[in-house]
């Protein structure tokens, strides 16, 4: 699943809510209590009568006591606010049960019985997007990680894996389209009526249960594997939005072609289905053979898409495609064993999306989420391993930990290894595991034995939470330089100490002189401190360390700007040119925001920084998708990340100064390079988006350092676009700045686009993220369009999601963007309770922020923890946040 991500009513209304109840904490599960689910479940039919607002549901369970669990009397069926219309045994009704809370336990005294369910539910009342719910007129499903327990009672737990066969049945002028998971194996037709059947051969656990019914059209094509099966490929829309569909399509063939030849892995199915549904609480979903995407991750053309979007498209789509062997065939024994499935899939997606494209850049921007997003994390209260021990809500424990670190921690495993021992240690896995319910500690022993290494110490990337710091010095005597490493893992909520992790740096040690290195090298550092040494330098060498960012850590390393200056005009790796050009930029905005620049310091390190940038705009070598990543500032939140306690008004202003700075002190470059990026045509290629990126980023200078000549190219480019790329990026600079060309160009995009929902999205986004003074007055008015609603995840993101990340706006040092969040998050618990509560970490950061602000951040969490009938999603974000 792609992470975009329990109801507090059965329905999630709150006027049906009892009395208001002080919030309680939800019961803690542990790891450490697993056991077998003491029934096996090896088959179950499902009969759907659908309907907007009633779906009847007959479940019919073959139950068999499981050799490998306690033995139990009964057995537990899990349920989520829906009701229980008939129960049979065996084909008689059974008396011999009872209710505890929502689920359904029924007294068993044999070793194999039928149950049979019936269940009626109100799709169109379920506006937690959780289990079968109505969107626009269609009927849809999300069951990860706890959602089937909403359409009827079952073991909703991953680790209980059941053939499905299914049967759907409604109004064929309502649901003429009607799809799930498996091949379709037969259909018909009675009156005004129709049913299709279904079949899945592959055992999977309930989270993998999929469902559509609606008005929809497809796109299809085929794919041949590589043993010659044709496999009949459908993306599925609504009509009118089938010619934004080919490059999904287009995206979905090079993922099963990758697959194959990367991983070795062929589809196994007839037939693979995508939906794109409008109303989705994350990106996208893996259901076995028919994938259900957020509209986001689908659509696109030009003139409404932007080049991040056709990448993001061509990323979610491999990653849900890949889930198929890394999730699905091979499954979780829990939830804590998430990051099983989702940290593999991670890195098999950013593999796919590298050689689809410029490896080096994605690499960056891979680096830029983790440090952006999962970095704070482990430094803040919802710190956690990416295998936790223990959770009160699961949908909480999908993070950037789970996700982006558990990808990181196996990329480190497939640098110590080499790719092809590392291949080795994934064949054996898949070997091994198909057809099970996993754990992360099969997948590590899988690799360790395959590719060959001890990975004894590499567990405790598993079970410990933080970044690790590394202490980096360079001395130099004789001939010899000396390497002196240093680590260090920050106390976490529940972990005080902590043991050495094992860090594999690529480094190279470049000669001054020359600007060449002797090649590069691979060190594992796996104690407290540790100290290499290299001979043959007559000088001292230049150090490149964490080539490529081989392992998630924080580099702490005092290095002379002259140094920096070297690595950012001559460092071959890509990723340690561009690390360096973000220290030179980081050490002069801590240092001035710390108050430690003189004036006279001030400027040599502003000129410094120019000069680095100049040799990035001259060199040749460099096309401009990396120059854009060179040039690009450090984002305010990881600024704030490298300081103890943080002041986002003075981060905001140095940042700010700095970067007008640069556009004046380069103006005659950034305009050559601006003339130069503007004659390219459009493309989907490398060279033109390139273009496209560079240009957008001059502009976005020129606005800090000459508001009102930016207005006008802006506004030039604006009206010159065609493409969607050029014209967000200078509505996005317009958005900032107060010009009579800002009204005029958003009242355009408005009415240009006004039917398309996912680019109304974006002109939401582009105001909330915008440096206008009154951005904060601008949201307010926002939430008040008639185009606003809390129904709709993507228009909920669209607009706080972007305020929340915006730190001008969200930090207002008044505390009003604090309250704003609040009053979000408390309308929005009752309506939907996974999105509501994505929006607290941001408050939950307190801790790192200057007095006065980090104040009024915790009288928010109060505000909310305060109120009556949260969520257990929300409850836990916000007491785990406030500590």
């Amino acid at each position: 699943m792609d992470i975009a991500r329990n109801p507090a009513t059965p329905d999630g209304n709150p006027e049906m809510a009892d009395a208001a109840v002080e919030p309680k904490a939800p019961p803690e599960i542990r790891r450490e209590d697993y056991t077998p689910f003491p029934w096996l479940l090896p088959a179950i039919r499902i009969d759907f009568e659908l309907g907007l607002e009633k779906t009847r549901v007959v479940a019919t369970l073959d139950v068999r006591r499981n050799p490998a669990g306690e033995p139990s009397p009964a057995i537990r069926l899990n349920g989520d606010g829906i009701e229980l219309v008939s129960l049979k045994c065996d084909g008689t009704d059974c008396a011999d049960r009872m209710m505890d809370g929502d689920d359904l336990v029924v007294t068993l005294e044999g070793d194999k019985h039928t149950l049979e369910i019936v269940t009626e539910i109100d799709p169109s009342a379920n506006s937690q997007l959780m289990g079968l719910y109505a969107s626009n007129g269609m009927l849809c499903t999300q069951c990860e990680a706890e959602g089937f327990r909403r359409i009827t009672f079952f073991p909703d737990r991953p680790d209980v894996l059941s053939t499905y066969t299914v049967r759907m049945s409604g109004p064929k002028a309502q649901f003429p389209v009607l799809l799930c998971n498996g091949n379709r194996t037969d259909t018909g037709e009675e009156g005004d009526s129709h049913w299709a059947e279904w079949h899945d051969p592959w055992p999977k656990p309930s989270y993998l249960f999929a469902l559509v019914a609606g008005d929809l059209v497809a796109r299809s094509d085929s794919f041949t594997t590589m043993s010659g099966r044709k496999v009949e490929l459908n993306v599925w829309v609504r009509d009118g939005d089938l010619d934004r569909t080919e490059h999904a399509m287009e995206s979905l063939k090079r993922s099963m072609k990758w697959d194959e030849e990367v991983f070795g892995r062929e589809y196994d199915l007839d037939l693979f289905n995508i939906v794109a549904v409008s109303d989705f609480n994350m990106g996208a979903m893996e259901n076995k053979g028919l994938n259900i995407f957020n509209t986001k991750y689908i659509l696109a053309d030009p003139e409404t898409a932007t080049d991040g979007d056709y990448d993001g498209i061509e990323g979610v789509i491999g990653h849900e495609y890949f889930h198929n062997w890394s999730g699905n065939r091979i499954t979780c024994r829990d939830w804590f064993q998430l990051s099983l499935k989702e940290g593999f899939t991670v890195l098999r997606d950013q593999l796919f999306s590298a050689d689809m494209g410029s490896a080096p850049v994605k690499r960056i921007e891979d680096v830029r989420v983790l440090r952006g997003v999962q970095f704070p994390e482990d430094s803040g209260p919802l710190a956690h391993p990416i295998r936790p021990d223990s959770y009160r809500e699961i949908s909480n424990f999908y993070t950037a930990t789970v996700y982006n670190k558990g990808a990181e921690v196996i990329r480190m495993m497939r640098t110590m290894a080499g790719e092809e021992a590392f291949r080795k240690g994934t064949d054996l896995y898949f070997e091994r595991h198909d057809g099970e319910a996993a754990t992360c500690e099969d997948f590590v022993t899988s690799i360790e034995e395959g590719a060959g290494l001890d990975l004894t110490r590499f567990r405790r990337w598993y079970s410990q939470a933080g970044t690790p710091k590394v202490g980096v010095a360079l001395d130099h005597d004789g001939d010899v330089a000396r390497l002196r490493l240093t680590q260090n893992v920050p106390p976490t909520p529940g972990q005080p100490d902590k043991q050495p992790m094992p860090i594999p740096l690529k480094l190279a040690l470049f000669d001054r002189a020359t600007g060449t290195h002797r090649g590069e090298e691979l060190v594992v550092f796996d104690e407290d401190s540790a100290e290499f040494t290299f001979e043959g330098f007559a000088e001292k060498p230049v150090l490149s360390i964490n080539r490529t960012f081989s392992a998630p850590v924080s580099i702490e390393r005092d290095v002379v700007r002259e140094d920096l200056v070297f690595l950012a005009a001559r460092d071959d790796d890509p990723f340690a040119r561009y690390e360096a050009m973000q220290d030179l930029m980081t050490g002069y905005l801590v240092a001035a925001v710390s108050g430690d620049l003189g004036d006279n310091e001030r400027e040599a390190a502003r000129a410094d920084i120019a000069q680095a940038m100049q040799s990035v705009i001259e060199d040749d070598a460099l096309d401009d998708l990396m120059r854009g990543e060179l040039m690009s500032m450090p984002s305010q939140a990881y600024l704030a990340e490298q300081m103890l306690i943080a002041d986002p008004g003075r981060i905001h202003a140095e940042r700010e100064a700095l970067k007008a700075d640069l556009g004046a002190r380069l103006a005659p470059q950034f305009h050559a390079l601006y003339d130069r990026a503007e004659k390219v045509a459009f493309s989907l290629d490398a060279e033109a988006k390139g273009a496209r990126k560079v240009k957008t980023l001059l502009v976005a200078y020129a606005a800090a350092s000459d508001p009102q000549k930016a207005a006008e190219l802006a506004a030039y480019q604006y009206d010159r676009a065609d493409n969607m790329t050029d014209r967000q990026g200078a509505l996005m600079v317009l958005a900032g700045l107060d010009s009579v060309a800002r009204t005029g160009r958003l009242l355009d995009f408005y009415e240009r686009y006004r039917d398309n929902a996912l680019v109304v999205d974006k002109w939401f986004s582009l105001q909330a993220a915008s440096l206008h003074p009154q951005v904060v007055d601008h949201v307010k008015a926002l939430r008040e369009h008639p185009d606003f609603t809390l129904r709709n995840p993507n228009r909920v993101r669209a607009l706080y999601m972007a305020f929340a990340a915006n730190p001008a706006a969200f930090h207002a040092a008044d505390g009003e963007g604090y309250r704003m969040v609040a009053d979000l998050i408390l309308e929005l618990d009752p309506i939907n309770a996974q999105t509501a509560a994505r929006f607290v970490p941001p408050l939950g950061r307190w801790r790192r922020i200057e007095a006065g602000r980090s104040a009024l951040m915790h009288q928010a969490l109060e505000r909310i923890a305060a109120a009556p009938n949260l969520s257990r999603d929300t409850f836990e974000q916000v007491t785990r946040s406030l500590g």
